[in-house]
């Protein structure tokens, strides 16, 4: 996919639902375009459009479409904007966006622009963003599209494993149903992996190098049962903001109905500023079981987490 993107045309309105006028320049502010109707403290602050996805539509209308008609803040010219995806940003050296949402629902009768056209591309085509550095923007300014690059620490509890009797496996196979999943949701994704031995201390040195790091998600495994040396969720506790613990209640009693020894599984989830933290027991096993069930709420989490209405 190409990474840049020429705006041909910058657009704004005073009021909901109706046609953007076109302008040589808007500047945008952290509430989004200066002026504009849509602006606000919210997630869907700018909107943008591909010329090309205007063009094609002009065919089912049977007529020519302005710039701003359905009532997109920027139309793009030179990349599908439409398949970016929540968390990938534009840039260029004065302004930088998130992007936040593709498509929206059509109000129909409600919008004006809808009543005029009849339909309108922007529920399938469009996307919203939210001003992360906000600045001017210039008609033919270029922006440069960043997708994002999902980061994920994995931290395997092992006294063994640390000294060399065994090899870990969890870690790894932690590593990969991460990537494959990322990969599935057309995401990139990074994986860091370290072992270290049930020392409470180098759990926190570990945890708090990987915040300084700005990893998205950080997975440990192991430690977690009520031996002697199991740590991690004492120490994990300690170190979130908050506990989710729906999440890992679901996992224990869901697979603790078959195999009562899971339910003494100590397994805590919480969250650290906007980092997703999990630990994990240390079996390959249970690693597979967790996954299964964390993926399913991963990229709600994050949604949330970022203040993005995902509903």
């Amino acid at each position: 996919m190409k990474n840049t993107c020429k705006i041909k045309s910058l657009n704004s309105s005073e009021k909901k639902g109706t046609i953007k006028i076109p302008k040589k320049e808007i500047t945008l502010t952290p509430e989004g375009v200066e002026h504009d109707a849509h602006a606000g403290k919210w997630h869907r602050q700018v909107s943008l459009l591909a010329a090309e996805s205007i063009s094609s539509f002009e065919g089912e209308l049977g007529r020519k479409i302005n710039f701003g008609e359905f009532a997109e803040n920027i139309t793009t010219e030179g990349f599908p904007v439409h398949q970016t995806k929540p968390f990938d940003r534009f840039k260029n050296n004065n302004v930088e966006l998130e992007v936040t949402q593709i498509g929206k629902k059509c109000h129909g009768d409600n919008c004006e622009i809808f009543k005029l056209a009849g339909k309108c591309v922007m529920p399938k085509e469009g996307i919203f963003c939210r001003v992360i550095s906000p600045g001017k923007l210039t008609e033919n300014d270029e922006l440069e599209y960043l997708p994002k690059t999902f980061r994920v620490k994995v931290i395997t509890l092992s006294d063994r494993a640390f000294q060399g009797v065994y090899k870990d496996k969890s870690g790894p196979l932690i590593e990969k149903l991460s990537k494959d999943w990322f990969v599935a949701e057309k995401y990139a994704c990074e994986t860091h992996r370290t072992v270290i031995p049930d020392e409470a201390d180098l759990l926190t040195v570990e945890l708090e190098k990987a915040m300084q790091q700005n990893f998205d998600i950080i997975y440990t495994t192991g430690s977690t049962g009520i031996g002697p040396r199991d740590i991690a969720p004492a120490a994990i506790s300690e170190f979130i903001d908050l506990e989710i613990p729906g999440i890992m209640d679901h996992i224990r009693l869901k697979y603790g109905a078959e195999k009562p020894n899971a339910l003494l599984s100590r397994s805590v989830a919480g969250v650290k500023n906007k980092t997703l933290v999990f630990s994990l027991p240390g079996s390959t096993r249970a690693v597979n079981e967790y996954l299964t069930e964390i993926h399913k709420i991963l990229m709600h989490s994050f949604l949330m987490l970022h203040g993005i209405d995902g509903h």
